[in-house]
């Protein structure tokens, strides 16, 4: 069942975040960045055909397990969330999942980066009133705390994806979140943490952006104040 796109929607998100204590990580080996789960509208079955060239963004990995094959297709519907392929070409975290977002300048607040993030990456430029509240922070393996900040996008958005950084923009029913079969919880040798994974279409999304997700849901969809901080990342995101 897709997640009706109204204000009724965003007034209980809204609602959620201003009644949740959020969780500050103050680290001063790490620097801060910022992303923008930007919530917009979609259309059931407009998104059939993958639009990346995703054989060649995938370069030749290995798929996490039989059965996908990371093409992020008939995920959309309704109230919805942007989400970038990267590039496979970038200096850091090249062809992973992520959303729109990255570090702050100097003087800048997360609120100020994430949107300008979104405009640059995506070509979506918002004002600070279309911002709903914050996530909890997340600190990250390769040495950030990120600060995800949920933002009311008020209908479709047209998208114009930087190609230097993005390879595709998705939009990602909320819906989707909230499969019979995510969260989805394994372990590595390497930590004593869940490793957390949440499927999407043929893919598996992990943390920090896995983790901002299934806050999405358990805060913003449900009500639900569970910390998501202490879940652990895939190895190959440590760098």
């Amino acid at each position: 069942m897709t997640i009706t796109y109204d204000d009724a929607l965003r007034a209980r998100i809204r609602t959620h975040l201003d009644g949740h204590d959020r969780r500050v990580v103050t680290d001063p080996t790490k620097r801060h960045a910022a992303v923008a789960v930007v919530l917009v509208d979609s259309e059931l079955g407009e998104d059939r055909v993958d639009p990346a060239p995703v054989d060649d963004w995938i370069g030749g990995r290995p798929m996490p397990e039989p059965g996908l094959d990371g093409r992020m297709v008939d995920v959309s519907g309704g109230a919805a969330f942007l989400l970038c392929r990267r590039a496979s070409r970038l200096n850091s975290h090249a062809a992973q999942w992520a959303l729109p977002g990255g570090r702050l300048d100097p003087g800048e607040t997360a609120v100020d980066a994430a949107l300008r993030e979104l405009d640059e990456e995506l070509g979506v430029r918002l004002p600070d009133s279309t911002v709903l509240g914050l996530l909890d922070d997340y600190p990250t393996r390769s040495g950030y705390v990120i600060t995800p900040v949920v933002v009311w996008g008020g209908g479709r958005l047209e998208l114009s994806p930087s190609p230097d950084e993005v390879v595709a923009a998705y939009r990602v029913g909320l819906h989707q979140l909230q499969r019979d079969d995510s969260p989805r919880f394994i372990d590595i040798p390497e930590s004593t943490r869940p490793v957390v994974q949440i499927p999407l279409g043929n893919d598996l999304i992990h943390a920090p952006t896995g983790a901002v997700l299934l806050q999405v849901r358990w805060l913003c969809l449900e009500g639900r104040n569970d910390a998501v901080g202490d879940l652990e990342q895939p190895v190959f995101a440590w760098k």
